[in-house]
């Protein structure tokens, strides 16, 4: 699951330029079926709050069939679309919330794959810097204890089985302040943990990473995933270090520096406690849920 996060500041204004795709037919994501998506989050709001919500799929996926609503004990609340400010991420806000039981459900039938971004040079200054949870200027020496020898995709591929061997997936072992030093000393954590552990090994040997939240059919128990993206040769290519879904098949929701940037639910403002949450992700059929072997070069659709 990828997190509550309770911040201060609001969104910064939307820019609507988020880079030129490339396709590379040796890295593009393969056929997969259409992909049916959704989520239900549950609230009780205690009082009038500022609700920011991230679980409509990325605009990259312009072909997208979808319904988002809102609801206050039963009663219709109106919200509204705010784009990422330097990537295709939706934002979804209700500036005032009333006080009640809150109910969210969002469905998506996404019929097709999106086409990856190239890595701009504003991506490799941004996403090798390190940023809250991904403190890589922390782990700058451990990082090169294990991995300075090592370049390119053998870099990356290393980095990745050295999380995936040494970090146990454990549901609610971690916190919402926890970030990669936790993980890594703890040897304990959720997908989230995970990736942003691989993102800060890997902007430790200044190569960009980024954080990316997905839904990700074939993934068990289902939930929202979090997986990373890291710059190589141009092309941003997705790794998962828990191995635990089909990275062909996943639709990305949104991309940032870390989980702050991804959070399915930030309080604004005022005040609400999470009842429950659900994300649902399948492959229509169901049997053409792609293989992967998780060590070949894949780009997320």
């Amino acid at each position: 699951m990828v997190g509550v996060v309770d911040v201060g500041t609001t969104p910064a204004p939307p820019r609507r330029c988020y880079g030129t795709r490339v396709t590379h037919p040796e890295t593009a994501p393969p056929a997969v079926g259409e992909r049916r998506v959704g989520a239900r989050v549950e609230l009780d709001v205690t009082a009038v709050a500022d609700l920011v919500f991230s679980v409509a799929v990325s605009a990259d996926h312009a072909d997208a069939r979808e319904s988002l609503r809102a609801t206050v004990d039963g009663r219709d609340v109106a919200l509204h679309e705010v784009r990422g400010t330097s990537h295709p991420t939706r934002l979804h806000r209700i500036p005032a919330c009333p006080v009640g039981r809150f109910e969210l459900r969002y469905e998506a039938t996404v019929p097709t794959p999106g086409l990856p971004f190239e890595v701009t040079e504003a991506d490799v200054i941004e996403y090798t810097r390190p940023s809250r949870y991904c403190d890589s200027d922390r782990l700058a020496a451990v990082s090169s204890t294990h991995f300075g020898h090592l370049t390119g995709w053998e870099l990356v591929r290393s980095v990745v089985e050295w999380v995936r061997t040494n970090i146990t997936y454990a549901s609610g072992s971690s916190d919402v302040t926890d970030g990669a030093l936790e993980a890594y000393l703890s040897r304990r954590g959720v997908c989230r943990d995970s990736a942003q552990l691989v993102i800060t090994f890997l902007r430790a040997q200044n190569v960009p990473a980024r954080l990316v939240s997905v839904y990700a059919p074939g993934l068990h128990p289902m939930d929202f995933h979090a997986v990373t993206e890291v710059a190589h040769e141009g092309r941003w290519l997705v790794v998962d270090a828990t191995g635990m879904a089909p990275r062909p098949a996943m639709v990305r929701i949104a991309t940032g520096r870390d989980a702050a940037d991804a959070a399915f639910l930030t309080v604004l403002g005022g005040r609400a406690h999470l009842l429950s949450i659900r994300a649902d992700a399948a492959v229509d059929p169901a049997a053409a849920l792609p293989d992967d072997n998780g060590t070949q070069p894949v780009t997320l659709g």
